[in-house]
Parts: structure tokens; sequence; C-alpha cells
């Protein structure tokens, strides 16, 4: 609903003669959108999207550009002291009128709480109605003068509305503070009479209406903070021959005591923000005027860059003290800020707020969303190109930007982290192709999971050996040694690709190493390079107090090896046989054959045993015999797989360092560099 809208129907639940005392909130609207915006100096967004500014003008017709200024600036010179004048006057006519009635409903409320006389519960009410109805009255109308202002800044391209706001804190309507000290005052009265009744209508045997005007006492009582003059308002005992009177009082108020309630229970929502270059100074101010007005803060969102620091809060404010807006401007003037606000009625809102924010301020308030996180990566950078790209692909796909958080600490920007909101129609799987298309294209890592407790939760990282922890491949490298390298190597390749089964594709490779001298592999050992980032990976997880294992389609010797150098908990491989002399190898393999299937099934052996749930464990590998336990995980990786593995791998990594590993688990690098203890 339009603001316009809202303010009129609010106007029709206030008495006849209230009414005409509104602010005219249309009159000066119109005003705006007729006088103003042919005159607004923002000339960025006073002239249409496509409006080229030429160097010089085209057509004599054409005005220069300092010409346009000049034109520009005298209208607008003219018209905002006009719409200032206007509004001025609609002030005025709001004050005078509020002065009238504060006098009034002070007078009524003095009498209620008038210590020589005994007065009715229904009097109480009255006041007390007339006092609600007064503050928002009051507040309706400086939610008006506000969202008025604002419309005047966006149109003219003039911001006058904080300094504006600061000279209506020397009007009544603001600095008048003797109503809202008196209310806590009238609501100890009518608890106080409310209570009385209650042990009354008892003590007759009475039970009318008795549980709704006991909660009701409960609700006006808890509502009474810190009242200084709970002695004055005490009342004495009533007669016995008052008692039916009394009672006749009580079902009255049952009947007037439900709408009366939700008044005091009523609350404006506000949103404020204040960006400027004093971070911890702009912080603090804004909760000291928070502390002095007595809001609720519902819920706050901070963002830096650099020294300007941007700082939003959702505030509940509670007794409508309108001079909160004007101590924000001041706040805003003493630390160099720029201040804007928000009033909304819960009314208004598009998701009312039902005792807990249904959505956070960091949250794009769209219902049916899941949320995703995802990380792209890029060692060498991430490019403009690459970014405007995926912002496009996520429009394309009403996919909301929530959060966007940097990982790494390099001079360039290398890792970015986005909180996403995601249409629950929508399936990673349905984007799987999109996103290894633009990684292809820019060279660049896109990473997407859910964003749920266990994504920040892993506690078990199980790793392929060949081409992941090391880069080569172990059985070339013993095929090396021994002159049958080609021919070992076709078969690796045709089972990395998955052309070819891989307990048969093992089985052939062992073969060939017949008479291989037990040996060679030391001297293996020796020739094992480790993937950049291994070690620093290794160490950074085990600091964390994770549990690490290799599971390798490769050789136990090798995996034991990898083992002890990185720190690993576990390292499950094949076995080769050997002679009896134990000198050679005979060509074959003894016990099982660590294939797809057995990976997966020690990745489940390794969680049972350490006592971790499948949703907190990653696999990491890089070929086809990986699949199975990238599936098992939940967050499997595929690094520098080959391309079959990279469609249908959970996630992919297509750089040096396994340390990005660690982007994707969450932690930055300054996280990192912490656990490199």
């Amino acid at each position: 609903m339009k603001y316009g809208l809202y303010f009129g129907q609010q106007k029709t639940e206030f008495p006849a003669e209230w009414q005409s005392q509104f602010i005219d909130y249309d009159a000066l609207k119109a005003f705006l959108k007729t006088r103003m915006v042919d005159a607004s100096v923002r000339l960025a967004t006073a002239f249409p999207r496509a409006h080229d500014f030429p160097w010089a003008p085209k057509s004599v017709d054409e005005p220069s550009f300092d010409a346009l200024l000049d034109q520009r600036l005298a209208l607008v010179g003219k018209r905002t002291p006009e719409f200032v004048r206007m509004l001025d006057a609609e002030v005025e006519k709001f004050n005078t009128f509020f002065v009238t009635v504060k006098d009034k409903t002070k007078a009524k409320i003095a009498h209620a709480l008038d210590s020589e006389r005994r007065p009715e519960i229904a009097e109480c009410e009255v006041a007390l109605k007339d006092l609600l109805l007064l503050e928002r009255f009051v507040f309706l109308n400086f939610t008006a003068i506000a969202k008025a202002l604002k419309k005047h800044d966006k149109w003219s391209g003039l911001h006058i509305r904080e300094p504006y706001l600061m000279r209506t804190s020397h009007l009544s309507f603001v600095i008048s503070t003797s109503l809202l000290h008196l209310k806590p005052e009238l609501m100890a009265r009518l608890t106080s009479l409310h209570s009385e009744t209650n042990e009354a209508i008892n003590s007759l045997g009475l039970s009318a209406n008795q549980s709704d005007m006991t909660s009701t006492t409960a609700a006006l009582r808890s509502m009474i903070v810190g009242s200084e003059s709970a002695d004055s308002t005490r009342v004495t005992t009533p007669s016995s021959e008052d008692l039916k009177q009394m009672v006749v009082g009580a079902q009255y108020a049952s009947q007037e005591l439900g709408p009366l309630v939700g008044l005091l229970h009523e609350t404006q929502t506000v949103m404020i923000s204040l960006r400027g270059p004093h971070g911890t100074d702009i912080i603090g101010g804004v909760f000291s005027c928070l502390a002095n007005h007595n809001c609720q803060v519902v819920d706050f969102s901070l963002s830096r860059l650099h020294h300007d620091v941007t700082f939003g809060v959702l505030v509940h404010l509670h007794n409508r003290d309108v001079d909160l807006f004007s101590d924000l401007a001041k706040t805003a003037q003493e630390w160099d800020g720029t201040l804007s606000f928000d009033v909304q009625d819960a009314k208004l809102k598009a998701s009312k707020l039902a005792g807990a924010m249904q959505y956070a301020l960091d949250e794009a308030p769209y219902a049916s969303r899941v949320k995703y996180m995802a990380t792209v990566l890029n060692e060498r950078g991430l490019s403009p190109e690459f970014l405007s790209e995926w912002l496009n692909l996520l429009l394309s796909k009403k996919i909301s930007v929530e959060q966007m958080r940097r990982l790494d600490s390099h001079t360039s920007l290398m890792c970015v982290e986005f909180r996403l909101s995601v249409p629950d129609t929508l399936s990673p799987e349905e984007m799987q192709s999109e996103l290894i298309a633009i990684s292809t294209r820019y060279h660049t890592d896109v990473a997407l999971q859910l964003d749920n407790v266990f994504r920040r939760q892993k506690r078990l990282v199980v790793f392929d050996m060949d081409s992941t922890l090391i880069q080569q491949e172990v059985i070339d490298e013993i095929a090396r040694a021994t002159g049958i390298e080609e021919q070992v190597a076709a078969i690796t390749e045709s089972a990395m690709q998955g052309e070819i089964d891989f307990k048969e594709s093992l089985a052939r490779r062992v073969a060939l190493l017949e008479g291989t001298p037990v040996e060679a592999l030391e001297d293996v050992k020796r020739s094992l390079r480790f993937t950049d980032g291994a070690h620093y990976l290794c160490r950074a997880l085990k600091n964390a107090g994770f549990k690490l294992a290799v599971i390798s389609g490769g050789f136990l010797p090798l995996a034991k090896y990898v083992r002890s150098e990185l720190g690993l908990d576990y390292a499950f491989a094949n076995q080769l046989k050997v002679t009896a002399d134990g000198k050679h190898l005979t060509g074959e393999t003894i016990g099982p054959v660590v294939d797809a299937t057995r990976k997966a099934e020690l990745l489940e052996v390794i969680a049972q045993a350490e006592g971790i749930a499948i949703d907190q464990v990653v696999a990491v590998g890089d070929g086809a015999n990986d699949l199975l336990m990238l599936g098992k995980a939940s967050l499997g990786i595929a690094f520098n797989a080959k391309p079959r593995v990279q469609q249908q791998a959970g996630a992919r990594i297509n750089q040096k360092s396994l340390a990005n590993i660690l982007y994707l688990m969450g932690y930055s690098e300054s996280d990192t560099t912490e656990l490199q203890i």
C-alpha cells in the first residue's frame, strides 16, 4: 500500500474535528510532483536513463551544460523555499492543534489521578485512550512530514530533511514530555483499580469476565516500567456499599479494555541507517539515541569499506517519541554522517513481525526461498567481466544476493563468498551446466552449497592420493623406474576417464610390475611431489580439530608415507603382493581392491568410527573412481579433475593450490594463517 493511501485511511479512524488538522500530505506530494521534477539538480536521475550529456550542445535549441545548471538552480532555488513555506504552514497548524488537545488531555489525566477522589475505571480508560490517540496523531503526522521531506530531497536533489527535522525539535509536539511521564502513573492507577475490583468480585462470589479482567490487569501491570509514583496511585479499599457499583464499572471495562490493551502494545517499526567515516562513534551515537528514547532493538547490520561504515538498525519505538529523529540528525551532524530512516507501521509491512523477526536485516525478504553459499575463486584474480556475468546469471534466475564476504588477503580480489536467497523451485542441479560454462570461460571456480549449520561444522576430510595430495600417479612412477611407463600410463588414463573398469585396469597395471624390486618403492617415495598447498591445508585442518584420511587406488606403502608426511590420521590403499623372500613384486595384490565402491565404504567406516555424521564429511578427488566417494560426502570436491568428474561432482576447484579448499569450507585467509601453528 502506498503511504498516501495508508495515511488517508488512518485519518478516518480519528474524530471528525481532528481530521482537518492533519498534515495535508497529498497537497505536499502534488506540489513536489508537479513543480519540483523539472527543477531537480540531481541530473543523473532527472533525465531518462538513455539520456546523453554531450560535451557541447547538438543544436541551437539545446542548452549548454552550464546553462542547464543555471536554469535548474534558479528553479530549485525558487521552488524549494515555496515548498518549505507550505510545509511550515502545515506543521504549525498541526502543532497548534496538538497544544490545544494536549492541554485538555492533561486535565483529564490530572482529574483521574487526583488522590482526593476515587475515579471510575471507565474514567481512567477514557483518559488513557485520549493520550494514546494523541500519541498516534503526533506520530502519523511526523511520519508524513519525514516522508514529504524525503520526496523533496529525492526529486529536487537538495538535502534538507535532517536540518528541517532538527528545526521541529523546538516545537511543542516534540519537546512536550509531560504526557509521556503521566502515562505510567495512569496505567498504575488502572492496574490498582482492576486489582481491587477483582478482589471485590471474588468476595461477592461473582465470576463474570473474571479471567479476562485478571489477564487485562496483568497486561497493564507488565507495561508499567519503573513508575516512580506507585505510592501516589494507590487508592483506599472500597467500602462494602461501593462493591456493586464497582462490579458494574468492571463489566463496562471488560468490554472496553481489549482494544485499549492493543493500543498499549502497539509499536512503530523504524529502519535507521547512518553512514560515515567514524565507525565506532557512529554505532555508539545511534545506540545512545535509542537508549534515550525507550526503543527496542530488533536487528542490526554493519558493513565497512576501510574507514567508511554503514550501520543499519531496526527498532520498535514504543512511546511514539518523535524527538528520537532530531537526536539522530544531530548525531549524524556530529560525526559527519549521512542519516536515512523509514518509519513503517505494522499494517504497511509486507511481512508482519509476530514475536520474532521472520527476516533478518541482511536477508532478502521473499517467501519460498532456500539459502545457499556460493564461493567464487580464481588465483589470478576475479575479473569484473566474470563478476558481471555471474551477477547477471543470478538475476536471470531471480536469485538475491544477501551478503558478500571477501575471504582472501591478496593484493587483487581472489575469492568472494556470496550468501544467496534462491527460489525453492530452482535446484543446484538445474544450474550445474551454466555454472560449469561460466567457470570454464573465465577459469574461475564457483562452488554452491546449502547454507546450513553442517556447512560450518565439518569434521572429517577424506582425500584421494594420486593427482590430488601428490602430483603424480604412483603406479606410473614405479613403471618409470622399471621401463614400462608408456604401457602403464595408457591403462591408467583409460581408467581415469572411466573407459574401463577400475579393477580390470588395476589388475592389468599391477601385472606389468611383476619382478619389480621392492626397493623401487623407496625410490618412488623420494621422487613424490606434493601438490601445492597440501601441507598448508592439512596443517590448518589438523589444528582446527579435523580428522584426515587418504583413501587411494594406489598402493599402501606410499599411502602410509603420505599419511606420515602430512600428519593424516588414516591411510587406505591396495596392498602389493611380494615374493617369499620379500625382494620383488609378484604382479598381484592381496586383500580387498580399493576401487570406487570400496572408497565410499571406507569413508563411511571412518566417519562411523569417529562418531562423525556424513553431513560433516568432505571428500576430495580427481578421477572417475572417486565419484562415489565424492557423492557420499556432504561436500564432494573435484580437484583439477577430468571433465566427467567435474560434471558430476558437487563442487570443483581448478586452481593450483589445495589450500583453496579452505575457502570452500568458509575459512578466510586470516583464519587459515592463524591455524598455521
